[in-house]
């Protein structure tokens, strides 16, 4: 259906990817072949009424490079609320998103702000954070926001859970500075109990020979250093992919009037 449409309509451009990479690398790659002075990302299930978008251009039209529409109520599962209150957090934390600006998919991204987010090189684009990091100038217009018609999200917990943990490894240093954090906690604390024990085997003169506590120890600090290793390991990956080919996605075929 949508390749006979761009075939009869010089305005739609249909790409084919080789396969479904994911929401936000097919938005880049929407981007990357967009035209015009600004941009309009509304997504497919028509829960952001089309008519909406000339509140956004208005807005645009102000001097903002980035406008995104604050809904007078959201409708979606409460599961769904709280992922996006928790992505709205790590907005703020990792790209410094002010906490008056309401950050959704319905935006309006100026030319030069949509030129900035296609050059920022990385295997794994998060479009909303990219955004909101590179703009200038933000504001919020209210619009409406409908009730799913037809079909099912398939966002699911696990899938915004996952999306948190992409934005976090790929993003920022809080895992790293985190693993360090309980690392030197775990430390101070080993030391804190060898003190202990040694005070005990001197003046006390222990019997016990303290083979359960000894295994005990080493098992619980080998696991600590297995969990920072492994942390460490995922970032290394993700660097390794970056550097290998920045490209999140691929084209098939792009159909069009031409």
């Amino acid at each position: 259906m949508l390749q006979k449409e761009a075939v009869n309509n010089p305005r739609v451009t249909v790409i084919g990817l080789v396969k479904n990479y994911g929401q936000h690398p097919a938005l880049l790659c929407g981007l990357a072949h967009s035209s015009g002075d600004y941009v309009v990302t509304i997504d497919d299930d028509l829960q952001n009424p089309p008519e909406e978008i000339v509140r956004l251009l208005e807005k645009g039209r102000e001097g903002y490079d980035l406008v995104c529409g604050r809904f007078y109520k959201k409708q979606h599962e409460l599961y769904r609320r709280l992922g996006s209150r928790l992505i709205a957090l790590v907005n703020e934390k990792i790209f410094r998103k002010p906490r008056h600006f309401y950050l959704t998919n319905f935006r309006l991204m100026e030319r030069r702000l949509v030129d900035r987010i296609c050059a920022y090189q990385t295997a794994f684009p998060y479009v909303n954070g990219l955004a909101c990091m590179l703009a200038g100038r933000m504001a919020n217009v209210w619009v409406e926001h409908h009730a799913r018609r037809d079909g099912e999200s398939r966002y699911s917990l696990g899938r915004i859970l996952t999306l948190v943990l992409t934005i976090l490894f790929n993003y920022s240093a809080y895992p790293l500075r985190l693993a360090c954090t309980v690392g030197l906690a775990v430390s101070v604390a080993s030391f804190i109990m060898s003190g202990y024990f040694i005070f005990k085997g001197i003046f006390l003169h222990s019997s016990v020979p303290g083979w359960t506590s000894i295994v005990t120890l080493l098992s619980f600090f080998n696991g600590v250093l297995m969990l920072i290793l492994g942390m460490l390991g995922e970032y290394v990956i993700r660097i390794l992919n970056t550097s290998a080919d920045h490209r999140s996605y691929h084209i098939r075929e792009i159909c069009k009037f031409d």
